[in-house]
């Protein structure tokens, strides 16, 4: 007897099909552009409901069912969505950017093309110190007369090794050997393809406080342009237990007993066992876990017992 196979339709998003192609402008020459796109918040719930079959859920829990998912880390149904961006970056922001292994990627070859004929520039307002407390991470904004010596400088170099590229190129010289000396400021571009699993895992990286201000813009542009419009259920849920949301070690949370039922110096004294506070002579010094922990405390409106 002949089987009846259900007709199949391809997931839609309304509201990503408005913005196919679309060019989103970023630091002065960069872009991301939605190239293609696959599954919806459909598809997670279709991908976890598979042994279900149709016609066993109402549209009402899809939002419940999504928020389980993202909230318990069971994360192979949001592989079952993929998105295609088209970007132009900076090299040196591009080096982060492709520490993320989990995305197929076609980048723009300098050995077969002409470089892009761009690079990043920095406004004098927009020059950072290095932290202090953090061996990657910037500071204040530094002053606008240093600033603008900066970016003199920084045009003045530009300007140089574009120059040498092309002068490089006009004697003949191979394009895989002219672009060596090119700034790291040089804009690339690539096709990048991922999974909303490791997208959100990306995000979730890039879009922190702590992840460079350029790297950071770009995150935060694709999240709140793209995926919110495409995958609107999980975005919400990435939100809420991802970037807002706060965890809580094993110490953390016996400290936070011990808080609650009123016994600051219990914890106090069991942050010196976990070595998260030292005497270093001149008064306690607190570990980076410590500090952690105190901004969590401070997030739950609970004063740090030290």
């Amino acid at each position: 007897m002949e089987q009846h196979q259900p007709t199949l339709s391809r997931p839609r998003s309304s509201a990503l099909d408005a913005i196919l192609g679309q060019t989103f402008p970023l630091l002065d020459d960069g872009f991301v552009r939605v190239i293609d796109y696959l599954g919806t918040d459909d598809s997670v719930v279709q991908a976890a409901r598979v042994s279900y079959g149709a016609g066993t859920k109402q549209v009402s829990e899809d939002r419940g069912l999504i928020r389980y998912l993202l909230r318990n880390r069971h994360t192979t149904p949001f592989e079952m969505c993929e998105l295609k961006l088209h970007l132009r970056v900076p090299m040196d922001c591009w080096r982060q950017w492709i520490r993320h292994r989990t995305a197929s990627v076609n980048e723009y070859s300098t050995r077969y093309s002409v470089a892009v004929d761009a690079c990043q520039t920095t406004r004098p307002d927009q020059w950072r110190s290095q932290a202090l407390d953090n061996k990657q991470g910037s500071g204040a904004v530094l002053g606008p007369s240093l600033g603008a010596q900066l970016s003199q400088a920084e045009a003045q170099f530009q300007a140089a090794g574009k120059a040498l590229y092309h002068e490089r190129l006009a004697a003949g010289v191979a394009r895989e050997q002219a672009r060596k000396d090119l700034p790291l400021s040089t804009y690339t571009e690539a096709y990048w393809k991922i999974d909303l699993h490791n997208l959100l895992h990306f995000l979730a990286l890039r879009m922190d406080a702590h992840a460079q201000a350029e790297i950071r813009a770009y995150a935060t542009l694709i999240g709140q342009q793209i995926v919110s419009k495409w995958v609107p259920y999980t975005w919400e849920a990435f939100l809420d237990y991802r970037c807002n949301g706060m965890s809580l070690s094993e110490p953390e949370t016996r400290l936070l007993a011990l808080l609650s039922q009123g016994k600051r110096d219990e914890a106090k004294r069991l942050l010196v066992e976990l070595n998260w506070l030292t005497d270093k002579g001149a008064g306690l010094k607190e570990s980076r876990e410590a500090g952690e922990f105190r901004a969590k405390l401070s997030r739950l409106g609970i004063e740090a017992p030290w």
